[in-house]
C-alpha cells in the first residue's frame, strides 16, 4: 500500500507549493505596488511643496521690490527738491553778482566774496547732480 500512498502525498505537496508560490507572488506584487505608490506620492508632494515655496518667494520678492522702489522714489524726490533749491540760490547769486559788478566801485570789491560763494554753491550742485545720476 505504500506505493499508492506516495503518489497522493506528491500530489498534495505539489498543490501546496503552487498555492504557496502564487501567494508569495501576490505578496511581492502588492509590495511593489505599495512602494511605487509611495514613490509617486513623494514625487507629487515634493512638487507641490516646491511650487508653494516658489510662490512664497515671489511674493516676498515683490514686497521687497516695492519697498525699494518707494525708497528710491523718496530719495529721488528729496534730491530733486535740493537741486531745485540750489539752482534757485545759484540764480539769486548770479543776479547779485551781476548787480554787484555793475555797481562796484574802486573802493569796495565784494565780487570776490560772491564768486567764492557762487563756486561753493556750484560744487554743492554738482555733488547733488552726481547723487541724482547715481540714483537714476
Amino acid at each position: 500500500m505504500k506505493p499508492s500512498a506516495q503518489p497522493s502525498d506528491i500530489h498534495h505537496t505539489r498543490s501546496a507549493k503552487g498555492k504557496a508560490g502564487s501567494s508569495v507572488k501576490l505578496f511581492l506584487v502588492m509590495w511593489i505596488v505599495l512602494i511605487a505608490l509611495g514613490v509617486m506620492g513623494t514625487y507629487y508632494y515634493s512638487n507641490h511643496l516646491q511650487k508653494q515655496m516658489i510662490s512664497q518667494i515671489q511674493a516676498h520678492n515683490q514686497q521687497q521690490i516695492a519697498a525699494l522702489k518707494a525708497d528710491y522714489e523718496k530719495q529721488l524726490t528729496t534730491i530733486s527738491k535740493e537741486v531745485a533749491d540750489l539752482q534757485g540760490q545759484v540764480q539769486s547769486f548770479n543776479e547779485l553778482l551781476t548787480f554787484t559788478k555793475d555797481n562796484a566801485s574802486d573802493k569796495t570789491d565784494n565780487s570776490n566774496k560772491l564768486y567764492t560763494q557762487l563756486s561753493e554753491v556750484k560744487k554743492q550742485l554738482e555733488t547733488l547732480q552726481k547723487k541724482m545720476d547715481l540714483l537714476k
